[in-house]
């Protein structure tokens, strides 16, 4: 920090299990990607290459690097992992992560229909290999899961091996764990909180009154993803009570 402020949250340090910025990376060239790292690098926990533009991405080899090179683990998109799982390219996406050296998946069904069991059982062999990250919720508007049946999937997918898994809400915002307004659900979020653990769950939070109304309900270190590159600056005084919006959350 340049100087000092009193009475700020104590944010968890780098690498954190909690209170985590996981940022969606949708096409940044590789100056941007310099120029990213350079400002808000310090405040990244990992960077997720969105859905499948990783096949389509220039220069990937060359950006992975630059991420490696700052600390940030990298991941592909869930959505690719969909594409060859329904393609039945299993062990072609596990080509993949070892040709690029990641040390993280995500797995998820956002996408596809497919049963649970299955999803579970890639959880398992994947997490043999690396950090699994699941997600949960479904891409489709329409698509609306009682509280009991987000509980149910995402302790069973903890169980099967997922380091952390993943409320969906896509990167706009507005479905999962959203209203298409782009309302929270509190019903559902109180709901779920009653049975698994808040450090283990990481909360897409697109929008801004998204990623305040998280740190009012759980606090600085909120674990919270699908951050875009311009928004961690801005995200990080929102944890630390130095923007408006949760100016008095921090006052003692």
């Amino acid at each position: 920090m340049n100087y000092e402020i009193d009475n700020l949250p104590e944010r968890t340090a780098k690498p954190r299990n909690h209170g985590i910025t996981m940022v969606m990376d949708k096409g940044l060239s590789l100056r941007q990607a310099e120029d990213f790292v350079e400002v808000a690098g310090a405040y990244t926990d990992m960077i997720k290459l969105g859905w499948a533009t990783s096949f389509v991405t220039p220069n990937l080899e060359e950006k992975l690097a630059i991420y490696r090179d700052a600390g940030i683990p990298v991941y592909f998109g869930g959505t690719l992992f969909e594409a060859l799982i329904v393609r039945n390219q299993f062990d072609e996406y596990c080509r993949i992560l070892d040709k690029y050296k990641l040390q993280y998946a995500e797995v998820s069904d956002g996408s596809i229909e497919i049963e649970h069991e299955e999803k579970c059982e890639y959880i398992r062999k994947l997490s043999k290999l690396v950090t699994v990250i699941s997600e949960v919720g479904s891409k489709d508007v329409q698509k609306i899961f009682a509280p009991y049946k987000w509980i149910k999937l995402m302790q069973a997918e903890i169980e099967a091996g997922s380091w952390k898994v993943i409320a969906e809400a896509r990167e706009s915002g507005n479905v999962g764990i959203y209203r298409d307004s782009g309302e929270v659900r509190q019903g559902l979020v109180d709901e779920i909180l009653t049975q698994i653990p808040e450090e283990t769950i990481i909360w897409e939070a697109p929008q801004k009154a998204q990623q305040v109304w998280f740190i009012k309900l759980a606090g600085a270190n909120v674990s919270l993803g699908n951050i875009a590159p311009a928004d961690v600056i801005p995200l990080e005084t929102l944890r630390l009570g130095i923007r408006s919006d949760t100016f008095d959350h921090f006052l003692k």
